[in-house]
């Protein structure tokens, strides 16, 4: 059964630093572009990063650009986002998703969400003084 794992979130200050994790099982993420996404109170879902089966390409939302690190540990079987310099407009619930590329040599992901086919439960991030 494919399952995806958020882990990570939690409260943090205004320019703080949080390190999510994405953790599969039951399959393997070699062949998957994964994708971060975000969804606040009241508001639409958001794509905030991706990163391609080969890890070779990464997208991110203009909003995290330069604060946000999407990357892949294919032995651990984890993509982590790693985030700095956080606002108080980050505070959401992230989940991650994959979607089979077949190859694990692809360089392209989207952060687009109908893309994915395999989601996580979410982590929740409040960012807060």
């Amino acid at each position: 059964q494919l399952q995806l794992v958020e882990s990570g979130g939690g409260l943090v200050q205004p320019g703080g630093s949080l390190r999510l994790s994405c953790a599969a099982s039951g399959f393997s993420l070699d062949n998957y572009s994964i994708g971060w996404f975000r969804q606040a109170p009241g508001k639409e879902r958001e794509g905030v990063s991706c990163i391609s089966s080969s890890g070779g390409a990464t997208n991110s939302a203009d909003s995290v650009k330069g604060r946000f690190t999407i990357s892949r540990d294919n032995a651990e079987n984890t993509v982590y986002l790693s985030m700095d310099s956080l606002k108080p407009e980050d505070t959401a619930v992230y989940y991650c998703a994959a979607a089979n590329m077949g190859t694990p040599r692809s360089y392209f992901c989207t952060t687009e969400d109908g893309a994915y086919g395999a989601w996580g439960q979410g982590t929740l991030v409040t960012v807060s003084s």
